[in-house]
């Protein structure tokens, strides 16, 4: 249930900050609890990366791990 909340957390963070932000005056108080923009296509990117490197990662292992051995006659 934990997980279920943070991700509905995260998921209106970055909707507010990507839809709604661009559309508010830039000297509203509201900006200072947001990052820069630039960082809404960067982190997204980075954690798109990480995730690929982490399934690459995972799919490695239990090949690896799941290979026969050659029989030899």
């Amino acid at each position: 249930m934990g997980l279920v909340g943070f991700s509905l957390l995260l998921f209106t963070y970055y909707t507010i900050w990507v839809v709604v932000l661009p559309f508010v005056d830039s000297d509203h108080v509201i900006h200072k609890y947001f990052l820069p923009r630039e960082y809404s296509v960067i982190l997204p990117g980075v954690a798109a990366l990480l995730l690929m490197l982490f399934v690459g990662t995972f799919i490695g292992v239990v090949t690896w791990k799941n290979r026969r051995p050659k029989k030899s006659d």
